[in-house]
């Protein structure tokens, strides 16, 4: 069961890492789009289509990977003073309820979408000249397979923790910041407040 969930993470970390690069392709296109407005006055009218689309793709893209990551942001007001058994009780029951059926509809709706996308020919209609968008759309059917198949994953992550009462390990990847060497900067830090001595005090030699 663990072998099928490490499997899925790695290839929703696959995709993750590889639609990540669109991060540096609308950041450059961004900055020619920018430098060619007001350097040159050579604006291109597509050029806001081709963003929101590559914005577009990285934001569902990026969501199997956050949560195989579990990096979604949560709202956690008393879900982390309950016991592993009582959290995987809880998000099981909330990911076959709601989940599912959302992303289900995802797929099923990006599909159609996709499909009538690719036999229409269809180009963005924002400008006279606009970029095709069925390469576009046919990314959303993807995206809710990619989440239908984390969702799978993290239903037997549940399982697994109600069986042995831990969480099973996730994928280790890049982080923004090294947590591990900050953390560890900060107890040395309330080590080197803690030893010192105490100042200003009566007592202490120092003046009242």
């Amino acid at each position: 069961m663990l072998n099928l969930v490490n499997r899925i993470d790695r290839i929703n970390r696959w995709f993750g890492q590889f639609f990540g690069w669109t991060v540096l392709i609308l950041t450059l296109f961004v900055t020619y789009e920018v430098f060619s407005r007001y350097a040159f006055h050579n604006p291109r009218p597509w050029a806001f289509d081709v963003m929101n689309m590559l914005y577009g793709t990285l934001f569902m893209m990026a969501g199997a990977y956050t949560m195989a990551a579990n990096a979604h942001v949560r709202a956690d007001i008393l879900y982390g003073h309950f016991p592993i058994r009582v959290q995987a009780g809880l998000d099981l029951t909330l990911f076959v309820l709601f989940y599912f059926p959302g992303v289900i509809a995802m797929l099923w709706a990006g599909y159609g979408y996709a499909a009538e996308s690719f036999a229409i020919n269809e180009h963005s209609t924002i400008t006279a000249d606009g970029p095709p968008i069925y390469p576009f759309k046919a990314i959303i059917p993807l995206a809710g397979a990619c989440l239908i198949a984390q969702g799978v994953a993290e239903i037997l992550r549940c399982v697994s923790a109600l069986q042995r009462g831990v969480w099973p390990a996730r994928i280790e990847d890049v982080e923004e910041v090294d947590v591990e060497s900050l953390r560890s900067m900060v107890t040395q830090t309330e080590v080197i407040v803690n030893l010192a001595p105490e100042q200003g005090k009566p007592g202490q030699g120092e003046p009242r």
